[in-house]
């Protein structure tokens, strides 16, 4: 700030001649300007570099010097800068002198012509005007350059903070790769923990399934009553069957097994379960169905819906120490998503039991938790639940707090097609029991499995034709031999499947028709789909059979029909 006053108020006087020097110098003095007086035109420059508030020149002290370097000074300045200079032009009015002073004044800038003689208040009021825009100049100079000290502070100040922030960005970048590290170690820590309490939950009914059976054919072996021999084949028959519904809810909640969708009716579906229902229930608890005729038909595989439904209804049984309600409900649903609008049907199963904690809602559908004690379940019935409506295109969600019951509801798709007519097996059990002349073609690699398959053909009414591999089987069909069908397993060694056995026949024998069988959840099925053929799941027992035989022999090779697992 003193360095703008102490330059605002110095004024350079070049006026070599006379007198005029000392005049100007003393009139400024007066009026508290520093004049500040130049020798000559090289003390002129010289001051300018210095810094001065105005200039004061007699036109004579520019006279015969190369004005130029005072003109490319005046083209120097900085873009706040304009120099103030006051110039005394002398009597003389020749051409050349007018036209010299023209062009200076063009050069020079901002330059004021004072004629001689000059009045003192003249020359004060001009030079303390040029003074008051100098003053200005500086001030807009101090201003800009506190500006840019400032800019260069906050800039300093922004590269500071971005350097922090990308040190807190590291910092946080690395927290989160450690997160996710340990996240993924919990993760697999989990997956471990759920496979152990998986194997060991299906080791633990798997071992009582199979002990069942051993001990049954030891008293077998051992008993000759005929009623004691019943009793074990009656209990042998219940362990196989546990052992199939168990892998078949094992399927369900790993949704790696074949479903058979179709158009289903709910209100005729829970109709026609109500005394299935009303059976696996106590006297004490009372079925309510509250599903109005008007719901929107479904698109799910109606043997699992009706398998879900069971198990939600025994758990909310279980879930009511005494009396109670179970109810059965639906309700049509549109809901809006951002690309597309989805049509569900919602069914619900409420009850009026002990309702779950939250710590039980986030375990509910895992494989074998349960709540209940020890042999009363085997934890897979929701997980089932849970695997149908998934596999199913829809979703199941829980609404439920202690003591005030729970309402679990399966979200299932809208299906636009009308309901199947559901076909009953009897009509086709006569025609499923083959004639003493009736001959089939068995294709199984594991004797074992033949064996048994063949007293099961043998209880329906048909002689066989063993065959363990699909080169024998072809060897067995040459020359037109007549079969009723043929039944294969579609996992056989030798590089050719039953699936493969199944093409070939068709082009060689398109009239015979084909069964084929697996174990293995989803083997075969979209190339069976494609050949029209039905397969039929392990484990099955003899009506499994005898149903499907009569819908293979009734359809021919046109079958389309998947049969379920």
């Amino acid at each position: 700030m003193q360095a703008t006053e102490e330059i605002g108020r110095r004024v350079l006087v070049l006026a070599p001649i006379g007198r005029d020097a000392t005049t100007v110098a003393d009139l400024l003095a007066r009026a508290d300007i520093v004049a500040c007086i130049c020798a000559d035109y090289d003390a002129l420059l010289a001051g300018l570099g210095e810094g001065a508030g105005a200039a004061f020149v007699a036109e004579e002290g520019l006279f015969g010097h190369d004005l130029d370097r005072l003109a490319g000074w005046v083209a120097a300045q900085p873009p706040w800068s304009d120099l103030p200079i006051a110039m005394l032009s002398s009597r003389h009015r020749h051409p050349q002198v007018t036209a010299w002073r023209r062009d200076q004044v063009a050069r020079l800038g901002n330059v004021s012509l004072i004629e001689r003689p000059v009045e003192p208040i003249t020359l004060v009021s001009v030079m303390q005007a040029a003074l008051r825009a100098r003053k200005r100049q500086l001030e807009i100079r101090d201003f800009m350059q506190a500006r840019a000290a400032a800019a260069a502070s906050l800039e300093a100040l922004v590269e500071q903070r971005t350097a922090q922030l990308q040190a807190v960005n590291l910092q946080l970048r690395d927290e989160m790769a450690e997160r996710a590290r340990v996240e993924e170690s919990l993760r697999h820590t989990q997956k471990l923990e759920s496979l152990g309490q998986l194997t060991g939950g299906v080791a633990h009914d798997f071992n009582n399934i199979l002990m069942v059976i051993s001990a049954g054919l030891e008293m077998l072996e051992m008993s000759d009553r005929p009623e004691r021999r019943e009793r074990m084949l009656r209990g042998m028959r219940q362990a196989t069957q546990r052992g199939a519904g168990l892998t078949r809810q094992l399927l369900a909640f790993s949704r790696s097994r074949a479903l058979r969708p179709e158009t289903v009716h709910l209100p005729r579906l829970v109709g026609d379960m109500a005394e299935l229902l009303h059976g696996s229930l106590r006297g004490d608890i009372r079925l309510q169905l509250e599903l109005s005729p008007d719901l929107w038909p479904v698109l799910v595989d109606p043997g699992e819906l009706e398998l879900a439904i069971l198990n939600l209804a025994v758990n909310a049984r279980d879930a009511m120490a005494g009396s109670g309600t179970i109810t059965i409900s639906g309700r049509n649903v549109v809901e809006d998503a951002i690309n597309e609008t989805g049509e569900f049907v919602h069914l619900a199963i409420r009850d009026t039991g002990s309702g779950m904690s939250e710590e039980v809602q986030a375990r509910v559908f895992e494989p074998f938790f349960t709540t209940k004690d020890v042999g009363k379940g085997s934890g897979l019935g929701l997980a089932q639940v849970y695997g149908f409506a998934r596999q199913s295109g829809g979703s199941v969600a829980i609404d439920s707090e202690p003591g005030q019951g729970a309402t679990i509801t399966l979200r299932l798709p809208r299906s636009h097609q009308a309901p199947t007519a559901s076909a009953g097996l009897e009509s086709h059990v006569a025609e499923a029991t083959g004639s003493s002349t009736d001959c089939v073609l068995l294709v199984e690699d594991d004797a074992e499995v033949a064996a048994f398959v063949e007293e099961l053909l043998h209880g329906i009414g048909y002689e066989v034709i063993h065959a363990a591999s699909a080169k024998a089987a072809l060897g067995a069909l040459a020359n037109n031999r007549q079969m009723a069908f043929v039944f294969s397993d579609i996992m056989m060694p030798g590089g050719t499947s039953g699936i493969d056995l199944a093409r070939e026949i068709r082009q060689r024998r398109p009239e015979l028709p084909v069964l084929l069988t697996s174990g293995f959840a989803g083997a075969g099925g979209d190339e069976a789909a494609k050949l029209g053929i039905e397969i039929l799941r392990k484990p099955y027992g003899l009506d499994d059979l005898r149903a499907a035989v009569a819908r293979v022999r009734g359809a021919g090779p046109a079958a389309e029909h998947i049969a379920s697992p």
